[in-house]
């Protein structure tokens, strides 16, 4: 198994060639970081057993659909051609251990045990999601062999809004479900019947809510959605992958152009979901919670998200129906520690921004720049005066943008830092990128969550 070898196979996956040294160096970091590990069993395994199997997970680039998802709305996305690459093998001891290759740092816990050192089970750090994901699959799968040794490294940039931590809990969950082979178990089976339910899952392990019969915990503490985990888990290569949701539901692709190109840069403002800024991000996910209560105590039937109380048929919103009564329902409601101009923002930006989403579908099916552009700026101006997710950096990067060539530009992820994307003619990508920032790279679309030593690549997986 070398690094070479794993980035060929990425490649004809479908990631970007351009983008195969940068995965070869990548995987073989990983590779030589496993190979160096001890055994870390404490009996023999077979030679099945002990097979090292190998992932790439990549981040998530949200075109358009900011803050929807958890309301049930649309989403259009696609994965990014950084992330993850992982290895991992099976430990017959019943411990997960997981090192960082890239950051030199590792973590050893009992799946369902409280991580012992301090320092690792602060609110902050990579090392609390790798404890969240153990604790629930031991919550939810009892007497389970969770014990594996991974070794992952990632070349995104961390917490940017291209959802580093999402990547990183699938990776984590990826290689403990393989390896306690969960999906033979009659839990996994009576709730996850393809990979949508998988990505609303590990969705569910972050935010902390019950999925199906398998019960919730605490999670990481933010209240988010799953379209990370969708364009993660179910993107296509080269292809912008649309999603419903609550529940989760594809709602088919369409290529990017040929002539188009993205090009992302980080802000250099890191989006981190602690403290205050977590308090400001689960706001706004609790705004449409409200929203939503408020529909179903006083609007004409319940509704289990709120795009489902604004809409009159399958895909339309009815503007003088359904969203001006909930509009005059919060004008004659009071609701403790929320303003009614607060809560008309908000429901204001969901109405705007999800009727967008779809309108860019068949802007980019039409290969339509002019759309796309006045759909992206739409969407920057409500980000930046309806959800007041955006700080001066991300602002005057979308601008700055588009002042130099770009035909649009928009921030995106949970906001309060993250990056910007741009989009410009194939030709001129690299150019722009370097005009634009030292951190900015070119993103075609490139495949979502893929197994590496699948049969195919069986020449790949081999014994330590």
């Amino acid at each position: 198994m070398t690094g070479a070898a794993l980035a060929a196979a990425l490649v004809r996956r479908g990631l970007d060639a351009e983008e195969r040294a940068r995965k070869e160096s990548l995987f073989d970091l990983v590779v030589n970081t496993f190979t160096a590990l001890d055994a870390g069993v404490s009996s023999p395994l077979t030679a099945a057993e002990n097979d090292v199997y190998a992932w790439w997970v990549p981040g998530r680039l949200e075109v358009f659909g900011t803050h929807t998802d958890y309301a049930g709305g649309h989403t259009l996305v696609c994965a990014v051609p950084r992330g993850f690459a992982v290895l991992a093998r099976r430990r017959v001891d019943g411990l997960v251990r997981i090192v960082d290759a890239a950051r030199n740092q590792d973590v050893s816990l009992l799946p369902g045990q409280p991580i012992s050192d301090p320092a690792q089970s602060s609110g902050a750090g990579w090392r609390r999601y790798v404890g969240v994901v153990a604790r629930r699959l031991a919550r939810n799968f009892p007497g389970a062999a969770l014990g594996v040794d991974i070794v992952l490294a990632s070349d995104l940039p961390r917490a940017s809004g291209m959802s580093s931590s999402s990547a990183l809990v699938v990776s984590v969950a990826t290689a403990l479900v393989r390896a306690a082979a969960l999906r033979t178990r009659p839990e996994w089976q009576r709730n996850i019947h393809g990979a949508e339910d998988e990505a609303g899952y590990y969705a569910c392990m972050e935010n902390g809510l019950s999925f199906g019969t398998l019960e919730g915990d605490g999670g990481v503490g933010t209240h988010g959605g799953s379209e990370d985990h969708a364009a993660i888990l179910t993107g296509t290569a080269k292809r912008l992958s649309a999603f419903t949701f609550v529940p989760m539901r594809a709602r088919g692709v369409v290529a990017l152009p040929e002539s188009w190109r993205f090009v992302i840069t980080p802000s250099g403002v890191v989006a981190q979901k602690a403290g205050a800024i977590r308090e400001a991000y689960n706001r706004l996910s609790d705004a449409t919670t409200i929203l939503l209560t408020l529909w179903n105590r006083h609007g004409v039937q319940p509704a289990s998200s709120l795009r489902s109380a604004l809409v009159s048929d399958a895909q339309t919103f009815t503007e003088h129906g359904h969203v001006e009564r909930l509009r005059a329902i919060i004008r004659r409601t009071d609701f403790a520690g929320w303003s009614a101009d607060a809560l008309q923002r908000r429901l204001e930006h969901f109405v705007r921004e999800d009727a967008r989403t779809v309108d860019a579908v068949e802007a980019f099916r039409g290969s339509d720049q002019a759309r796309v552009g006045q759909l992206a700026a739409e969407s920057q101006s409500d980000s930046e005066m309806l959800l007041g997710n955006q700080i001066p950096e991300t602002i005057e990067l979308a601008a700055t943008a588009r002042a130099r060539g770009a035909f649009a530009a928009r921030s995106f992820g949970a906001g309060f830092g993250g990056s910007v994307w741009a989009l410009v003619g194939s030709e001129h990508a690299d150019e722009f990128a370097r005009r634009w920032t030292p951190e900015a790279f070119v993103a075609f679309p490139g495949p979502p969550l893929v197994e590496l030593t699948e049969p195919e690549d069986a020449a790949l997986a081999g014994s330590r």
